[in-house]
């Protein structure tokens, strides 16, 4: 059973939740990709950074992929924090339906581990770096219901669950959504990747150091 409060769990301030910075703003609920913005996710899913991958340099074409990579890694790491707060408002307004006592802090090991919302559907991969904006990302998540705190649920109304339930799912299946066209941009990397070994345009040694990333 935690000890600390939903505020330290959650690594929410007592300030007045910041506006999302540019690197994760999002328009109705919708992660935007700005067309010739200079952000990853802007680059990344841009027509330009897949079209003739077959004629960049093997080199170039594992940057391009290694990027994308980093961009699904941080879209995923949006995805775990709105589900985690999804989870919350859902274990309230069900702490509520059945006349529960106990606040939420007291089950939060267990709304955490097992996951309110189901088992996470989609596309998972291992990923093998770090959210590259940790920081920035828990702040956007923070601010999209601006008069919602979770780290004092039981004191939030209905209508404001209700509103952040709905703000949080479309904020996460939005987040969905992007990170499964960066998949599709990963795989068509990987592909051209595979497709220079197989016909030997990429030596063994290319193979071991492309591993070896």
């Amino acid at each position: 059973m935690p000890t600390g409060t939903l505020r330290d769990v959650l690594g929410v301030s007592g300030a007045q939740p910041l506006a999302p910075e540019p690197s994760t703003r999002q328009d109705g609920a919708v992660i935007e990709v700005r067309p010739g913005g200079r952000r990853r996710i802007d680059r990344v899913l841009a027509a330009s950074f897949v079209d003739g991958l077959d004629r960049l340099p093997l080199d170039d074409v594992r940057a391009r992929r290694d990027e994308a990579a980093q961009e699904e890694t941080d879209l995923s790491y949006v995805r775990q924090l709105l589900h985690g707060r999804i989870d919350i408002v859902l274990a309230e307004q069900h702490r509520r339906s059945e006349g529960g006592e106990a606040p939420v802090i007291s089950e939060l090991a267990r709304i955490l581990a097992t996951g309110a919302v189901g088992p996470a559907t989609g596309s998972g991969r291992y990923h093998t770096v770090e959210p590259s904006r940790a920081e920035s990302h828990r702040r956007h998540v923070e601010a999209l219901v601006s008069d919602v705190d979770l780290s004092d649920v039981a004191s939030l109304s209905a209508e404001q669950l209700t509103a952040a339930l709905a703000a949080y799912r479309a904020e996460a299946e939005s987040a969905s959504r992007r990170r499964r066209e960066v998949q599709q941009v990963i795989d068509r990397c990987n592909a051209e990747i595979g497709s220079r070994y197989a016909v030997g345009t990429a030596s063994v040694d290319d193979l071991l150091a492309d591993e070896a990333r």
